[in-house]
């Protein structure tokens, strides 16, 4: 199969587009034929070494965890998928070498759902990761109810945009912090507009929650992660997916995990038109270096996708 790969940890110079063999699988897995993958920040971070204290790496890597294509052949055990299924997925395993920026992916069944109905390949693959994070925060490390006010950072983005759309949906009001470019889409999504700027910021989100704020969604880390902590109501929860310092301050260090169902839940939501998928840049495979550079470089309104013909 063809596949973009790494044999080293580096920057987007260190990919490779060239032959790999097919991946097996296992019994509980399915080979799909990728159509689309997508890019997030985690997977040049990944490639640069910045994950090795805790993942192994198996090289060569094939980078990538974000999916969408058509199972082309499952293994012996699986029922709940055929050939000729359209599926996305979250496949993200224990260790860094299976990547999706491939042909060819060998995705064990607790990593994939159906792709959306109302979505193409090149949507769904730009929904797993981002969805599932702001859907898995928003229910399990913030557990949010009807009624509360919550704050999203860098609510633009990728997972931000999704947790406005998903906070809304639970009933919440929301607050969006976002830079000055990103301002007109926080309001489009629901969300309350807020301007990071380290002097007034706090002042900012007084003036709309005089009496704090239910819960924050942390996605940047640094100073706007301690402000925030300030900001919480009495009972308030802290949740970041960037910072390990929200440990000290009472919250919760959150990374998204694989979950098939909660991912079935997120397509769900896409077909009942409660959420809305962007994507701002596409790339053939082969230039998978230059969907990475256009990632890191940021100021994109909506995700970098690869796709594979």
């Amino acid at each position: 199969m063809k596949a973009i790969s790494y044999s080293r940890y580096g920057g987007p110079e260190v990919l490779e587009y060239g032959e790999l063999p097919d991946p097996k699988i296992g019994p509980d897995a399915v080979l799909v034929e990728v159509r689309a993958a997508s890019v997030n920040p985690v997977d040049w971070k990944a490639q640069a070494g910045y994950l090795d204290g805790i993942l192994d790496a198996v090289f060569p890597v094939v980078p990538g965890w974000d999916v969408s294509g058509v199972v082309i052949r499952p293994g012996f055990s699986v029922t709940e998928f055929a050939v000729g299924d359209e599926v996305m997925g979250y496949v993200r395993e224990d260790f860094l070498s299976r990547g999706t920026f491939a042909e060819l992916v060998a995705a064990p069944i607790r990593t994939l759902a159906r792709k959306p109905r109302t979505l193409g390949f090149e949507e769904s693959a730009a929904l797993p990761l981002v969805g599932l994070t702001a859907y898995q925060a928003l229910h399990y490390a913030l557990a949010v109810r009807p009624g509360e006010t919550v704050l999203v950072h860098a609510a633009a983005g990728g997972v931000g945009s999704m947790a406005v759309q998903i906070a809304r949906h639970m009933g919440c009001r929301v607050i969006g912090a976002a830079r000055d470019a990103g301002q007109e889409r926080v309001a489009e999504l629901g969300a309350e507009p807020v301007r990071y700027d380290e002097a007034t910021f706090a002042e900012q989100v007084r003036a709309l929650a005089p009496q704090g704020v239910d819960a924050v969604l942390d996605t940047l880390g640094g100073p706007f992660l301690r402000l925030s902590a300030a900001l919480l109501a009495p009972g308030g929860r802290l949740a970041s997916i960037a910072d390990g310092e929200v440990l000290a301050l009472g919250g919760r260090y959150f990374w998204v995990r694989p979950d098939a169902a909660d991912l079935a839940a997120v397509g769900d939501l896409v077909d009942e038109g409660v959420l809305s998928v962007r994507v701002a840049r596409t790339f053939p495979l082969e230039q998978a270096a230059e969907a990475q550079r256009a990632n890191a470089e940021g100021g994109l309104q909506g995700k970098v996708v690869v796709t594979v013909p």
